[in-house]
């Protein structure tokens, strides 16, 4: 009686470790899914918003600068003036919320990049590659964060960063779109 029960609660140790360590993947599919079936309640649910905002909006700049925090005035007096006075108000920020949408969400993670803000062609016949939904593969892998990485068509790779919220609830906070190429700039 000893060994039945000492391996059933093995069993569920592997189990909820499995279960455990496998939830960002889960996360991924769950947000490929959602995204696919324009489910905005449960795009809620499985991506924070004000950090994605947050991630993108420097990405999409063009300006390397907007990556590294602005120094603090007790830091760099002189360069917290300076980084003041360069900001323009009247530059129209990047437009975020195309990525955010459900179609935008499903281009990024069927590994479109850049290209997933763009209003979806519609899906020809003769196209051989229409259904290409590539596998995240796991760049990194902590306890309270996870990032995948998806391949595009291309070869450019689109980072997800997850973020532990519970136990086995995790939220999308960042994707890492691919750097422009200059046939990307100059059209």
């Amino acid at each position: 009686m000893k060994t039945i029960i000492g391996r059933l609660f093995l069993a569920a140790l592997v189990v909820g470790a499995i279960s455990f360590f496998s939830a960002p993947l889960v996360a991924f599919f769950a947000l490929r899914s959602a995204a696919e079936a324009q489910d905005v309640a449960g795009l809620a649910r499985l991506v924070d918003f004000g950090a994605m905002r947050q991630s993108l909006r420097p990405q999409l700049s063009g300006r390397p600068a907007d990556l590294a925090p602005p120094p603090s005035f007790m830091e760099d007096p002189i360069g917290a003036i300076q980084n003041q006075l360069q900001r323009n108000p009247i530059v129209r920020a990047p437009d975020v919320e195309a990525y955010l949408t459900p179609n935008g969400l499903s281009g990024l993670t069927n590994g479109e990049g850049r290209a997933a803000a763009e209003p979806p062609l519609p899906p020809s016949a003769t196209d051989p590659n229409v259904t290409h939904r590539p596998f995240p593969k796991p760049r990194y892998w902590g306890f309270n964060r996870a990032r995948m990485g998806v391949a595009g068509r291309d070869g450019e790779e689109t980072l997800f960063t997850f973020e532990r919220r519970g136990p086995f609830e995790w939220k999308l906070v960042h994707v890492g779109l691919p750097a422009e190429t200059s046939s990307a700039k100059n059209p």
